[in-house]
Parts: C-alpha cells; structure tokens; sequence
C-alpha cells in the first residue's frame, strides 16, 4: 500500500505532461472533483492538482514540439545522482540529468531497457504528494513491459526493489516492495505485455491508479469528458473493480475501488 512515508524506492510524486494543459486541467478536475493551482509564471506553466487543499498530482506542459500527454511516476532518492549513474550502469537511457527545482527538491529522468519512462525525486523543501491511496488520489504503479524479465532486473539494480510473483489468470504478476518492506508495504507490480497489445502498438509504460469509490460510475464520467475505455470496468478477486483509460490527449491510467481486506 502506498503510502505518505516515503522510503527510498516508493512513488513519491506523480505528474501528467500535455500539449493542452489548459484542456487536460479541465478534463481532470471534472473526472476526480480535483482543483488545478498553478505554481506561478517562473514555474513554466507547471501546477498543481489538488483535493481538499492537498497536492495529490501535478501538470505541465509538454516537449516543444508537442508530444502525446503521458503520466510520469517518480520514485523517492536520497541521492539522484547516484540513481543516474546506477540507471546508466543497468541499460537504461538518460532523458534528463539531475537537477535543482527552486529549491523544493532534485529531479531527474529516465527510460529503462524496455522502453519505460520514470524520473526520481530527492525532496528538499517538498517531501513529495500530500495524500494517496484515498480517493481522488494515487493509489498504485503498474509497469506493463515488453520484456518483464529484463525490466525486473533493471529496477532491482536501481531500486533494490523485493519482488514476488503472484498468478493472475493465465499471467504472472510481479508485486513491488521496497529494501526490507513487507508484504504491506508493496507500492506496484510488473506486468508482461501481451503480444496482441504490443502488435497494436502499446509499448512499455508505466501505469497510475487512482482510487475511487465508483468505478464505473467514474468510467462514465470520463467517457462524456471525451476520454477512451481500454479496458472495461470488471471485478479482479482479492484487487477490486478496475478500469483502464487514455484521457483525451491519449494518456494512460487506471481508476480502482480496492477490495476490503479479505473482500
């Protein structure tokens, strides 16, 4: 379960790039009853999405020229230039080095061997989201690779991430915890594409979820908000009800309403 602990390994930030952000802020804060606060003309149109006065995401602008909108999952450091060196040890790419964020804390990003992009983030000032894992907030990170073996291997060189493999259906599913967590603490999983996902042309990605009480009812909501159903709402024994969306702009996500304990 995530949570706001932070341990080094653990999503700690959550941000969505738009070629609109305009449109994106409006589709979001209609689909989870957020509110979008921008941090000021010297933060380069980048804000916050908020729920009850706490930073649960947050949105900027895209690359010049514009590229399709995509969720960007960062993970806590305590040293983000030792993670570089540690990602380009393991194979995977450097989309931008390590730096500082007026103040708030040290950024950088990355893409690992099988296509996947992630960043990291080493708090100063900011300590990283203000609430997950409740409603209207980030609640889990999925890594749908190509290659799930070889993106196994990359993040345990990372993040000394603890892995278990579970059965779900006729897949296998890796669960994520951090060095010396337990099985409470397991904040994703990795899952193997499919080869009929890949020959539609998903490549690897990571995946948010975002808790809700009504699944369906927010699948709805987002429809009418002009996004797409990759995935119907459908019930997953000991996970809960599921759903998986790309926004308007194309960006991926999963909206969930967890199983009660024993559910």
């Amino acid at each position: 379960m995530l949570s706001t602990d932070f341990r080094p390994g653990t999503p700690d930030w959550l941000d969505l790039t738009s070629p609109d952000t305009t449109a994106s802020a409006a589709f979001y804060t209609a689909l989870f009853d957020w509110t979008f606060a921008s941090a000021g003309p010297e933060a380069g149109r980048y804000g916050f999405f908020r729920q009850d006065g706490r930073t649960v995401a947050a949105l900027g602008p895209s690359a010049d020229p514009p590229t399709r909108a995509a969720w960007t999952v960062y993970f806590r450091t305590v040293d983000a230039d030792r993670t570089t060196d540690l990602v380009e040890a393991a194979g995977g790419r450097i989309r931008f080095t390590p730096f500082d964020v007026l103040g708030s804390g040290r950024m950088a990003g990355y893409t690992d061997p099988t296509g996947a992009d992630f960043a990291v983030w080493q708090p100063h000032d900011l300590r990283g989201l203000d609430a997950v894992t409740e409603p209207g907030s980030l609640c889990w990170t999925e890594c749908h690779s190509v290659d799930a073996e070889a993106a196994k291997a990359f993040y345990r060189t990372v993040f000394s991430w603890q892995e278990q493999d579970v059965p779900l259906g006729d897949t296998v599913y890796t669960v994520l915890t951090p060095p010396g967590g337990g099985t409470a603490d397991a904040h994703g999983g990795i899952v193997q594409l499919e080869p009929g996902q890949t020959a539609a042309g998903t490549s690897s990605h990571w995946l948010p979820y975002f808790e809700v009480t009504d699944v369906d009812a927010r699948v709805a909501t987002a429809e009418r908000l002009g996004a797409t159903v990759r995935a119907p709402a459908a019930d997953v024994h000991g996970v809960g009800r599921v759903a998986r969306l790309a926004d308007p702009h194309g960006a991926v996500l999963a909206v969930i309403t967890t199983a009660p304990p024993g559910g």
